[in-house]
Parts: structure tokens; sequence; C-alpha cells
């Protein structure tokens, strides 16, 4: 039975627990931006130096993905897993508890190994560990992800910015309870390792679909941040109220959130690959539609329902194209992390070129440039295939 996978990798409450844990990252990752107006009172910050706590915990994000994949193949799935939880409890609690602003970045980039780690973590998992039905259940899992986003925005606005501290030492404390019942019910080994490919079919087919894969993520995540970043101002500088803007740009997320269930029963009839077509084109057709004022709110939200399932829904397209490279995963999800990282200040420096309204001719480029990577794939994957 190809579903057995499932109970081979994941028990039932291992999933459960799994999900809990990308509320968990979705949160901790949606913290930092709300909380800068207390971190800013409490440290005596600019706005940039206020940033950088959310850098350093992307930069974290990063090296942390790198680093549990060096290991990988030497843990555990477990210890992989209560490993990455450990590091989350340990950089949200500094944060919260630290005394100086030296001390928060570095809880930030520890919390942020720990963020890469589960984002690495069980995404690789969920993409070999239900069979058949792992699209499906990487967009659940990602779904997830969305909710915590949306929470930890609103759990600091119900606090307040100056008790972000008791935020930051919640999601450590979920973390720390995670770190014992997210790592039970997950098989130690995946037992149906791929195959080992022939050394006359590696290189340069492996190197141009992984290339290809590395910059379709860079490309999808650097239109989703852009977006995220970019819409309030773009739709304030065309006649919208900031509370409209800021409104519109909730749904933008929310719809990425919805984007991801609703997809799921559509990925146990589709290949990977057609769906991603379907939102790359979908994307870029409502991204040229945001250049009209009067529909603009809505296209981004279309925007967001379309790219929902592009990064859960392409990492089994990658591990089918890829069986032989059984970490190519990693690099994939660290590269998108780079994206979201460089996409908005490379972003700004067109608007400033071009000005506010060239918003969505810029997105539209990325998303174009998605499409055709899309389709260049597709035909690459097809013909190593035969």
């Amino acid at each position: 039975m190809k579903s057995s996978a499932a109970d081979r990798l994941f028990a039932r409450s291992a999933a459960v627990a799994s999900c809990v844990g990308f509320i968990l990252i979705g949160m901790l990752q949606a913290l930092y931006g709300p909380a800068i107006p207390g971190l800013r009172h409490e440290f005596g910050l600019s706005p940039s130096g206020a940033g950088l706590g959310l850098s350093l915990h992307f930069t974290g994000g990063v090296a942390g993905v790198l680093a549990f994949n060096a290991i990988h193949s030497r843990i555990s799935n477990r210890a992989l897993l209560a490993w990455s939880y450990a590091l989350m409890a340990a950089g949200g609690a500094g944060f919260a508890l630290a005394p100086n602003w030296p001390l928060a970045l570095t809880a930030a980039f520890l919390a942020g190994l720990g963020f890469g780690g589960i984002d690495y973590g069980l995404n690789q998992l969920f993409a070999v560990g239900f069979g058949d039905r792992s699209t499906a259940m990487l967009n659940v899992l990602n779904a997830h992800f969305g909710i915590g986003a949306v929470l930890g925005p609103a759990v600091v606005a119900w606090l307040g910015p100056d008790d972000y501290p008791y935020a930051f030492g919640a999601c450590a404390a979920l973390a720390a309870v995670l770190v014992f019942a997210g790592s039970s019910g997950v098989r130690t080994r995946v037992s149906d390792d791929p195959p080992a490919e022939s050394p006359e079919r590696k290189g340069l087919g492996l190197s141009r679909v992984l290339v290809g894969f590395l910059v379709l993520y860079i490309l999808n995540v650097a239109v989703e941040a852009g977006v995220g970043g970019w819409e309030p101002t773009h739709l304030e500088t065309v006649g919208y109220t900031a509370t409209v803007a800021a409104s519109a740009t909730s749904v933008y997320w929310l719809m990425m959130t919805a984007g991801r269930f609703l997809v799921v029963p559509i990925t146990l009839r589709y290949a990977p690959e057609r769906i991603l077509a379907v939102c790359a084109a979908g994307m870029t057709v409502c991204l040229l539609l945001a250049l009209v004022k009067g529909v603009a709110p809505v296209a981004y939200a279309g925007v967001g329902l379309f790219i929902a399932p592009v990064f859960p829904t392409g990492l089994p397209w990658l591990n089918k194209a890829l069986p032989q490279a059984k970490r190519a995963g990693a690099w994939v999800i660290a590269a998108s992390m780079t994206g979201g990282v460089a996409a908005p200040p490379l972003l700004g420096v067109g608007i400033e070129a071009y000005g506010i309204h060239a918003v969505p001719w810029l997105l539209t480029v990325l998303s174009a440039a998605s499409l055709l990577a899309t389709v260049w794939l597709i035909r690459l994957t097809r013909r190593s295939a035969s």
C-alpha cells in the first residue's frame, strides 16, 4: 500500500505535533515586527537597529537549515527535531529575558537556528513520509505556519508592544514542550531510502534541475515577501487609506493560509508540476490586475491564494525529480530564505528608480520569471525521466 509510508514515518500524534510546531515557527517569526516599538523603548534603538532582530533570526534560519542538513545523516530524525525545538526554546527565552541588545540579538540567532532546523526537518520528512499524500500533507503543514503568522501580531497587539517578552516567553514554553511531544512518534530513520544514482546520470542533469528549483524558490519567496512588504505602501500611494491598506495586507496573508488548505484535495488528483504552473500563471495575472486601482486589494489577495501552494507543493516534485539528491531540499529551503531577506531591499532600489506605482510591474517581472522557470523545469524533468 502506497499510503503505508505515513505509518512508517509518522504516528498520528506526531503529525498533529508537527502542525503545532509550524504554528510555533510562524508565530515566532511574526513577533519581531510588532515588537519593534517595545524593543526601541526597552533598548533605545533606531528603527533599523530594532529591525536587526528579524535579520538575525533569518540569518540563524539559513545557518540552521544548512547545519542540520549537514548532520542529518549522522543523527536520528527525532534528535534533529528535539535539538531544533530546544534551540528555539533557549533562543525565545533568551530574547524575552535579555538585559541588553547584543544578548537579545544572540538569542534571536539561536532561535533562528532552531527555526531553520524545524523548517528543514519537517518539510523534508513530510515530503517523503506520507507516500502519495505527501504533497497534500505538506500543504496542511505549511498552512499552520500561516496560522501562527496571523496569531503572532494579534498576541502582541493584545498584550501591547512593551510586553513583547511575554509573547516570546510563551513561544519558548511551547518549544520546550515540543522537545518531547514533537519528536515522539517520529520514526528514527526512513526505511525506504531512494536508490543510488549511477555516476553517468549525475552531474550536468542533476545540477541543472537543482539550479532550476533554486531559482524557482528564490523568485517565489521574493514575490511573497515583496507583496507582504510593499502592498500597503502601494495601496496608500494610489489612494487607499492606511486602514484599508493594512487590512488588505492581512487578507493577503490569510489567503496564503487558506490557499494551502484549499489546494489539498487538488494535490490528490493532479501532479505538483501542473499545480505550480497554474499557480505561477495565476499570480502573474493577479499582479498585472493590481495595476488597476479599483481591484488592486482583491488582486493582491489573489496573489496570496495562488502563491500559497508553491513552497510546499514544489518539495515532492523536487524529491521525485532528484531522488538521488536526498538533501537537495535543504539547499532549496535555504535559498528561499535568502530570497525573503534580499527581496524587500532590492525592490526598494527599483522603487527608488521608478516610483511606488511601479510595485506591481516589478513584482510581475519576478512572477513571470517564476512562470518561465516552472515551464523550463517541467521540460527538463520530463526529458530526464525519458
